[in-house]
């Protein structure tokens, strides 16, 4: 038998994409963990968790922390009530201006993202949304409309159309249908749309900063300030770390619920 030949321009490519990913993050998460490290040495000098107690002793960080939970949590349950019917009605029903309306939900992904926020910020002054918590939820709204229409759309699509009639001809009602055929094999999918809504919401910078400064301070926003306010290289890489164990949460408890084979099958119908 031939030995199978290795694919060395995939193999090189696969080493590429890890060092641009890896490196960075190794990059950060050395320096949350250092106190010096001086030029040109490759290691730092001294290793310690001053940075740590220096950043997690500033109130501020733990009630902008809990800020952005809370309006990731608030988005991405507003978004899901309001986005999921529309997608399914896009996805199985026909009515007059259905393309037009569907492609309308790309329209803010047109034009530069500042300069639509910088407008609705003009809108959002004369009703007095500025620095406000529900300015900044409605704000956050626009940036999911992509992935809470667009992808479950997709799911609903994807769902087995034979299995729903054949439930309907054993006597099942359009409800009954819909819970026990429909949901669950689109569930992975949208499951998937849902957590990635959570944690691009989480991560939203510019709406942030622009509507809610500054009562109105987001992980982000003040990751950012403490980079603009204080040359210290290491608070921005704690602030760094903190913000991505939440997402790493998130992603770990996606990818034990959503199984390698579970976005062609669904929930083991």
């Amino acid at each position: 038998m031939r030995a199978a030949r290795l694919d060395w321009v995939g193999i090189g490519f696969a080493i590429v994409l890890t060092a641009v990913i890896v490196f960075p993050l190794l990059v950060v998460g050395t320096w949350a963990f250092t106190e010096v490290w001086r030029y040109p040495s490759i290691l730092p000098q001294e290793y310690g968790l001053r940075y740590w107690n220096a950043t997690l002793s500033r109130v501020e960080v733990w009630e902008s922390l809990f800020l952005s939970i809370r309006l990731a949590s608030t988005v991405t349950l507003i978004s899901a009530v309001i986005c999921l019917p529309a997608a399914y009605a896009f996805a199985r029903m026909e009515f007059p201006g259905r393309n037009i309306l569907f492609l309308s939900f790309l329209s803010s992904y047109a034009f530069p993202k500042f300069g639509l926020l910088v407008a609705i910020a003009g809108i959002f002054l004369g009703l007095g949304l500025i620095s406000t918590f529900w300015g900044v939820v409605l704000i956050q709204l626009v940036g999911t409309l992509m992935l809470m229409i667009w992808v479950p759309v997709a799911a609903f699509q994807a769902v087995d159309r034979r299995m729903e009639e054949a439930a309907r001809d054993a006597g099942a009602g359009p409800l009954r249908v819909f819970w026990s055929i429909t949901l669950p094999q689109a569930g992975p999918t949208i499951f998937a749309a849902v957590l990635l809504t959570w944690v691009s919401t989480f991560y939203e910078t510019e709406g942030a900063w622009l509507i809610g400064a500054p009562q109105m301070r987001t992980m982000p926003v003040l990751m950012i300030t403490y980079i603009n306010n204080q040359i210290v290289v290491q608070y921005g890489a704690v602030l760094s770390v903190l913000l991505w164990v939440p997402s790493f949460l998130m992603l770990l408890f996606a990818r034990r619920v959503i199984g390698s084979q579970s976005f062609a099958r669904g929930f083991g119908v």
